[in-house]
């Protein structure tokens, strides 16, 4: 970290000291390159797409994006949408696609489609307009690109370019309906980005049709800028309309064949290869049954490959269901309280594993999983039927490429950063740099496992803290909610933590019922009751912490968290005066019937049917019995956690005298504020606001 920055400028400048960092990898069928994604600095925001030679070491770069664009992005709404649900935060190209030899990338920069030669390194400008999501087919021959929510192609060698869906009358004159988009529930709570998928064969496309005609319309306004127009989204919250979702099968000589989807409320996955038909995951609106079905690209028709029910709900996890090269199913099943990777119906993982993620299936399987302790993550491969692991070193690690072709990405206590290595059947042979901004902190980090659940904690203390030197004021800093870590073997997880500590405070991180990583019942443990377990498992941890650290002061204790953190932190001085004395609540749910549907009823049903479960989980209920200190942050440009949310809480409060802070930000989205200035007075305004409502002494 260069001296002349505070930490807190340095990591908004450095987006948490992940610019610099190479990413999306794609390893050539042989091997012996791996294209990705790296900006020029740790402080550029800017992404070109580089290449490594794997066997001199060498990189270069084939598309340098300061070039192609010297000036500032002007990005299209859907790709802005995308790049929200995604929780983009940099530029210059953030993504790319590439046939199946690669030989050629497609990109949008700032909403123009580019596509590279990966071969000579030529690129050229095809298409210069609103472009969202440009993948080339897997022979290189043609280009789709989403433009105006409508899917087009374009034919590389003669640079025709047409929109691909025949559409009725009644669909063009629609503005409600989009072809080859995502919609808005898969990219925020399924991990489904994409809208439409190539054949094998390059000669037709798989294309989701969606119609949010029927969703309810929430307005975003900006009140620091009153002149600016209304912007309005369809938002299907817990209870009302979702997106109308199904498919149609359409070739690039104008046929088309319509797929429904029978009823199924979401459409969670698609998975098409040369490894048999296409595979579609269809999940119930309750989302406690799951099929697999594969489509007939005749006509359309489906038939079942797999079912699956749950009582609570059955989980997605990525990269399945999918199909091996010979044509054997993959997918990931339940069984003794985990989840284990079966192939062709058979069991190759056992209950000591928790399958994380599928990264790649081809004639073996590249997955990630965790063991024992599920703060670390490592990736395995299969071997015919056993499992080898391919990450050594303890932490946390991520995979790309294929079992054959592996890029290891890894990040440890042990050191800052990421550690990028390229694997050749599980033999380390070439390195990918990182340029990041090295942070210049070393965090001290008890790594535990606090009472009878042996919930997994990260305890920080001050720099140079001596036990018994003094009582320390305890400030619990979790996201505490299901289907999230905040407690992960990397030095850079806990860089704000330790920041936070050198605040004066003794910082504990926990993570409870409905983090990943120890199974099904863990997880389950979540059906209809988000707040007050998330609540009691923070308090067993603090109580669990405070008898192995004499040190803690059970006299001032708070909290802060954002999204789920943001309503954990508020149910804590709502629900548990007698243990907190103060919460900064960030963009927290306060209203869970504000919230969307596949998110908020896989926990609490739909709220027609349980109004109670609903009324039980608010914290607007609450509000009556606030009598600790409590400030709420909200962007007033939130598209996920709607103002709405803290602005219902804070009427609640004003209605009923409870005394409390409230801090908009002006134009902020879910996101927490990018710019260094704006980042580095927020998180001081919260400490200070702290010690002044426990009464520690400021310097």
């Amino acid at each position: 970290m260069t001296d002349d920055l505070s930490f807190l400028r340095a990591q908004a400048r450095t987006q948490r000291f992940t610019l610099g960092t190479p990413r999306q990898f794609q390893p050539t069928p042989d091997g012996s390159r791996v294209l990705f994604l790296r900006s020029e600095t740790g402080t550029d925001r800017r992404n070109s797409l580089w290449q490594l030679d794997v066997v001199s070491g060498e990189e270069s770069k084939l598309v340098d994006a300061a070039e192609l664009l010297p000036g500032e992005e002007d990005l299209p709404a859907e790709e802005r949408a995308r790049r929200e649900r995604a929780r983009e935060t940099s530029g210059g190209v953030v993504g790319y696609a590439t046939d199946a030899d690669c030989t050629v990338a497609a990109f949008s920069l700032s909403g123009k489609l580019y596509t590279a030669d990966l071969t000579t390194g030529a690129t050229r400008m095809l298409v210069d307009a609103a472009v969202v999501d440009p993948r080339p087919n897997p022979q290189g021959t043609h280009v789709a690109y989403v433009a105006d929510r409508r899917l087009r192609v374009v034919d590389l060698a003669t640079g025709d370019d047409r929109a691909v869906v025949p559409e009725t009358e009644a669909e063009r004159d629609n503005p409600d309906i989009s072809w080859g988009l995502a919609e808005f529930i898969a990219a925020e709570e399924m991990r489904r980005v994409r809208g439409y998928w190539w054949s094998p064969d390059g000669r037709s496309l798989l294309v989701e049709r969606a119609d949010r005609s029927a969703v309810p319309r929430w307005n975003i306004a900006d009140p620091a800028n009153p002149a600016a127009p209304v912007n309005t989204v369809a938002y299907p919250a817990a209870g009302t309309t979702n997106v109308a979702v199904s498919l149609a099968l359409v070739s690039l000589d104008g046929a088309r064949v319509d797929v429904p989807l029978d009823g199924w409320e979401y459409l969670a996955a698609v998975h098409w290869s040369s490894g048999g038909a296409p595979l579609l995951t269809l999940q119930s609106r309750d989302q406690t049954q799951l099929e697999v079905r594969s489509l007939d690209v005749t006509d359309g028709s489906t038939a079942r490959v797999h079912a699956e029910t749950d009582p609570h709900w059955v989980e997605l996890v990525p990269g399945v269901p999918a199909w091996t090269t010979d044509g054997r199913l993959v997918r990931v099943g339940v069984a003794d309280d985990a989840y284990r990777l079966y192939v062709d119906g058979a069991a190759v993982t056992g209950p000591e594993l928790q399958v994380r993620s599928v990264i790649h299936v081809g004639d073996e399987v590249l997955f990630s999983a965790s063991a024992d302790d599920p703060t670390q993550i490592h990736v395995y491969r299969t071997e015919g039927t056993d499992v080898r692991r391919l990450s050594e070193a303890d932490g946390v690690h991520n995979g790309a490429g294929t079992a054959e072709t592996t890029v290891l990405s890894s990040w440890s206590p042990d050191y800052s950063g990421i550690r990028v290595s390229v694997l050749s059947a599980g033999r380390r042979v070439a390195e990918i740099r990182s340029v990041a901004v090295d942070p210049g902190v070393e965090p001290h980090v008890h790594w535990l496992e606090l009472g009878e659940r042996r919930l997994r904690a990260a305890l920080v203390l001050p720099t140079g803290h001596r036990p018994g030197s003094g009582r320390l004021p305890v400030l619990l800093d979790p996201y505490g909610g299901p289907h999230a870590q905040r407690v992960l073997r990397s030095r850079n997880a806990m860089l704000t933590p330790q920041w936070l500590a050198d605040q004066g405070f003794a910082v504990l991180v926990a993570d409870g019922r409905g983090s990943p990583g120890r199974g099904p019942a863990w997880e389950r443990a979540m059906a209809g009751d988000l707040g007050d377990v998330a609540l009691t498992d923070q308090v067993d941890a603090l109580h669990a912490a405070a008898e192995r650290f004499p040190d803690l002061d059970l006299g001032r204790v708070a909290i802060r968290g954002w999204s789920f953190g943001g309503y954990l932190a508020a149910a804590a001085v709502l629900r548990r005066p007698d243990v907190f004395g103060a919460a900064v609540a960030g963009a927290p749910v306060t209203d869970w019937s504000l919230y969307d549907t596949h998110y908020t009823e896989r926990y609490l049903g739909h709220p027609d049917d349980r109004p109670e479960v609903y009324e039980r989980n608010s914290l607007i209920t609450d509000a009556p019995a606030l009598e600790r200190a409590l400030l709420i942050v909200h962007g007033l440009a939130d598209d996920n956690v709607f103002v709405a949310h803290a602005l219902r809480l804070s009427s609640e409060l004003l209605a009923a005298g409870r005394a409390h802070t409230f801090l908009p930000l002006a134009g902020a989205t879910h996101m927490t504020p990018q710019a260094e200035e704006v980042a580095e007075n927020l998180m001081r305004t919260q400490v200070r606001w702290i010690k002044q409502q426990l009464g520690v002494e400021t310097a």
